[in-house]
């Protein structure tokens, strides 16, 4: 049984969204992250990746974002004790809202950074960058579309 996780690649004025993890989560505490969480067992329902990442987004750093996500990729790993985890990426339109630490038990910190600051950012995790990376190569897919 795998655990399906989301994240939100948040992009705005040529800068990414990203949180320090508070040290307190059970997976990769203080390390460099997009914000996400878990997706809930809701039975029937439409769109319920994308909700969630919407969701997580508001809940955690107090933000909204558009309703439309692109898919960006989509990963799996296992956290320390045991469980399989499917990661699942979006690209995320801002819309509204100052970034915060508005779930301290989860987010330590908010950062705004360029896509530089990110790949050389000593709490950056690859898995992070590769997020990232992938992020912004379709971000600017699309620009150029």
């Amino acid at each position: 049984m795998f655990i399906v996780n989301v994240e939100g690649a948040v992009y705005r004025d040529k800068q990414w969204l990203l949180i320090t993890r508070s040290m307190k989560e059970e997976h990769a505490g203080g390390t460099l992250s997009l914000v996400g969480g878990k997706v809930d067992a809701e039975g029937h329902s439409q769109e319920i990746l994308e909700r969630t990442v919407r969701r997580e987004l508001f809940e955690e750093v107090g933000i909204r974002v558009k309703d439309e996500a692109a898919f960006v990729y989509s990963s799996s790993f296992v956290t320390d004790d045991g469980s399989h985890v499917i990661n699942v990426v979006f690209l995320c339109e801002y819309e509204e809202g100052t970034a915060y630490c508005k779930s301290p038990d989860e987010v330590e910190a908010v950062h705004w950074l360029d896509y530089e600051a990110i790949m050389n950012h000593p709490q950056a995790p690859p898995w992070t960058k590769e997020s990232i990376r992938r992020a912004a190569l379709m971000k600017e897919n699309s620009c150029s579309s």
